[in-house]
Formats: structure tokens, sequence, C-alpha cells
């Protein structure tokens, strides 16, 4: 399987998949750590995270997945959310914890 065929079944075959530096016990930036904490709050607990610095081959082919240049990113249910500044905004109005109870 090519990376993007890789991506695209973790997308697609896990409700949460959140593409971060680190993982959610040991995030590597703020903005992985923020998404999570995010995540946990709207009672996520089964995340399937993705750590892009472990292979540079899913760093680069999740931008070109999602056509989004910056890392995190959710998916939801197979879906592109956003990174972390949406994924704050859409916790912030509710739409965020409505999308992860459909």
């Amino acid at each position: 399987m090519n990376t993007q065929d890789i991506i695209k079944e973790q997308v697609t075959t896990n409700p949460v998949v959140l593409y971060m530096k680190g993982t959610p016990e040991s995030p590597q930036c703020g903005f992985s750590a923020h998404a999570v904490k995010i995540l946990n709050s709207c009672g996520v607990d089964n995340i399937f995270a993705v750590d892009v610095l472990l292979s540079p081959e899913i760093r680069q082919g999740i931008k070109e997945y999602s056509n989004w240049p910056t890392i995190p990113q959710l998916y939801i249910n197979g879906e592109f959310v956003g990174g972390s500044d949406i994924v704050t905004e859409m916790y912030q109005s509710g739409e965020l914890q409505r999308m992860i109870q459909k």
C-alpha cells in the first residue's frame, strides 16, 4: 500500500483520527496537546493517533491528502475537520461535540 492508501484506511476505519506530533500521552507540540485536550474534554477516549514525527512519508502525505498545510489534523468518521484553530472554534461553538456524538 502506498502512503495515500494507508492514510485513507486510517481515516475511514477509525471514528476519531488525530495526526499529531507525538502521542496523546506525550504531545510534542502545543497545538497537538491542545487538540488532545479538546477531544478528551468532549469525552473521546478512543483517539486513533498517528505520530507524524515517526514517519516523514505520513507527515507529508497527510498534508497532500487533506490539502491542509499544518499538523495536527483531525478526522471524524472519515471527514476532515481541520487543524488546531478550527477544532478550537468548533469546540467553543459546540459543533465539535455534536459531530462527535453522531
